[in-house]
């Protein structure tokens, strides 16, 4: 399996209990998949650069998996599906 970083930036704009869903759900992609999450880190609430979706802040999350194709696939394509994400970055990083 390849190591992958992957980050992702939800709403803020809705409940606390729904941002936390959202990231559970993410997370689940990978692992749904015949992949492991490694860590994941929650790093809070922070203003946007800019706004995105007239978004000026968005919860900021980040996780080390060990995927494989179909589960990166799987994940990016129902990142871009999920009105409540509203950006996200996946990194293959470099084999050690």
């Amino acid at each position: 399996m390849t190591k992958y970083e992957i980050m992702f930036i939800v709403k803020a704009t809705q409940e606390s209990e729904n941002v936390a869903a959202t990231a559970d759900a993410m997370k689940k992609i990978i692992t749904d998949n015949k992949s492991n999450v490694v860590e994941f880190k929650e790093l809070g609430e922070k203003k946007l650069a800019y706004a995105i979706k007239n978004e000026i802040n968005g919860y900021y999350f980040v996780m080390q998996v060990e995927a494989n194709h179909e589960a990166i696939s799987e994940f990016d394509r129902k990142a871009l599906l999920d009105e409540n994400v509203l950006r996200h970055l996946i990194i293959k990083l470099d084999e050690e």
